[in-house]
């Protein structure tokens, strides 16, 4: 058995998983859909559609194993804007509070940074 191929399908079964499912909650949760259009960014619900439709359609490329490399690039840029405008603003309330709400978000961004550079 090919110990790093099973581990590569397996970060890529769980990085669809998670967007996938994201960009579905994003359509369906009215408080997601709330809190992202509280952001206060132009066109929050342009941007929530356009959010939600890459975070499923390069899901679902990542799941299909098509276009890892380039389905990764704006899963990278959607999870560094997370980060900036929902993680970073705790960083006044101290690291700690910080470093437990981005835990995720940094370990999705460890992974995706796999699948890119990933031959």
């Amino acid at each position: 058995m090919n110990t790093a191929l099973s581990t590569i399908h397996l970060i890529r079964y769980s990085i669809a998983y998670v967007f996938i499912t994201s960009g579905v909650m994003k359509l369906v949760s009215d408080e997601l859909g709330s809190y992202f259009i509280s952001l206060g960014l132009p066109f929050p619900l342009y941007l929530l559609y356009a959010v939600s439709l890459i975070e499923i359609v390069c899901g679902i490329l990542i799941l299909a194993n098509k276009q890892v490399k380039n389905a990764t690039i704006p899963l990278i840029t959607i999870m560094a804007a997370a980060l900036l405008l929902t993680k970073i603003p705790l960083l006044h309330t101290g690291f700690m509070p910080f470093a437990f709400n981005a835990r995720l978000d940094l370990i999705m961004l460890v992974l995706l940074f796999i699948l890119y550079k990933r031959p």
